[in-house]
């Protein structure tokens, strides 16, 4: 899909449908690509279903990438229950119809920025192996990842990213050298 940056637009999630679609079009995607059943569509159900039922809108937000007015990406900000200093990025998809225009980073920047807004020091996130480009995004902000080999919906130890700081990006990007020295140091 050819589109330009005016046709490129990201929102906080509150309309009529959101929640839904989110869900949906998880269930739909990682079913397509990665072979996923309903009970990743049951996980990412109940992470929709946490935040919409009663979050803090000061410390918790989401957000609905949009491409000449269709929903084509999402991602979520929520607290940590476990770490009253960090954040949670959440359920971040970027449609296949929409990538290559740099949504997922956008996305991922909208979250870290309220994070920061918020007060958080440190962002956490879970991530599984298949989810490359995913992943690639993360450690270009300066969040660092921890990926497992196999066991697709095997839940990933969580790593941290230091908020306080603002994030290191690659020089180049696609340059994975660059982005795990930055992440080591």
């Amino acid at each position: 899909m050819q589109a330009t940056d005016s046709q490129i637009t990201i929102r906080r999630l509150e309309r009529p449908g959101d929640l839904g679609w989110v869900v949906m079009v998880h269930g739909e995607i990682y079913d397509a690509e990665f072979g996923w059943d309903t009970d990743f569509e049951a996980l990412v159900a109940r992470i929709v279903a946490d935040y919409s039922d009663g979050h803090d809108p000061q410390r918790e937000a989401a957000w609905i990438a949009e491409l000449a007015g269709r929903r084509v990406g999402c991602v979520f900000c929520v607290a940590d229950p476990q770490d009253r200093t960090a954040a949670k990025l959440r359920i971040l998809l970027v449609h296949p119809d929409a990538r290559g225009h740099g949504l997922g980073g956008r996305l991922v920047d909208n979250c870290l920025l309220f994070a920061r807004g918020a007060g958080y020091e440190r962002m956490r996130l879970w991530t599984n192996h298949p989810l490359q480009a995913a992943r690639r995004i993360y450690l270009s902000r300066g969040v660092s990842t921890h990926r497992r080999a196999r066991a697709p919906l095997a839940r990933r130890r969580p790593r941290r990213s230091d908020l306080r700081a603002r994030p290191r990006r690659a020089r180049q990007r696609g340059d994975r050298n660059a982005a795990r020295a930055r992440h080591r140091r």
